[in-house]
């Protein structure tokens, strides 16, 4: 078995992969010891080889693991990822938790021009963490409250502190909560979307990455963009898992190499 691991800011997913099949699929926090996690996810594992890709993919280059272990770049595993799922995709956004990539797809899943944000959370899955507890709603269910709104304002500010600030501010006018969220989510898909022109925007366009579960993101994404969902906006049905399966990928193909 050939195991792909990424390492990211609030999770951990390991894909196993046999004769080109998934055989295993393993996810945990990422908490404050990831090597912690990675050696409990890899718990009774049998493996040839690993690949490790994300933020922390370092943390486990030189472990003894008991079989080597390589590492890709995130935007590298996103791609092969994503043309996995879906060979006809022509760019791929990944929305994590602490980083957001836009990537021009060329054939084979290989990357032609890419752009990341990584050096806030403006627009990433922690600026939703973090505004979801203005309005005291878990993480998960902000995007269903989101779509509860029908006018959105306009936020401003992408940096999460000053978002915090406009948001506080139009509580206080009166604005409604749902209409709020609505338009913190509408800020970031208008911030994504300028990310993927630049790159040269083209579909079918595969959105994957744990805010990909967000079903305000999937929407309003399809609106900025012009795509439709299941059609020109694909989305995996486990879309945080797509590092690490491309990380998987990439070590088949070492192993035939």
């Amino acid at each position: 078995m050939i195991l792909g691991i990424d390492i990211g800011s609030r999770s951990i997913e390991v894909v196993g992969m046999a004769g080109g099949e998934v055989v295993e699929k393993r996810r945990a926090p990422t908490t404050f010891n990831p090597v912690a996690q990675v050696r409990a996810l890899l718990d009774g594992l049998s493996a040839r080889r690993a690949v490790a890709t994300g933020y922390g993919r370092k943390l486990v280059q030189d472990l003894d693991l008991g079989f080597p272990v390589e590492t890709i770049t995130e935007i590298k595993a996103h791609g092969l990822g994503a043309a996995h799922h879906f060979p006809e995709g022509r760019t791929v956004l990944d929305i994590g938790g602490q980083d957001t990539k836009a990537i021009a797809l060329l054939p084979g899943g290989r990357v032609g021009k890419f752009e990341m944000n990584d050096r806030c959370a403006a627009g990433t899955g922690k600026f939703l963490e973090y505004t979801a507890q203005i309005f005291q709603i878990p993480v998960q269910e902000f995007g269903l409250y989101a779509l509860g709104g029908d006018a959105p304002p306009i936020i401003n500010s992408m940096c999460t502190v000053f978002a915090e600030t406009e948001a506080t501010s139009l509580m206080a006018q009166g604005v409604a909560p749902e209409n709020i969220a609505l338009g913190l989510h509408l800020s970031i898909a208008r911030r994504t979307t300028n990310m993927l022109q630049r790159v040269g925007l083209a579909f079918p366009l595969v959105f994957v990455g744990g805010v990909a579960h967000n079903p305000c993101m999937r929407r309003l994404l399809a609106e900025q963009t012009g795509t439709v969902e299941g059609d020109t906006l694909l989305v995996p049905q486990e879309p945080d898992m797509t590092g690490a399966l491309g990380a998987a990928l990439w070590g088949e193909t070492l192993a035939r190499s």
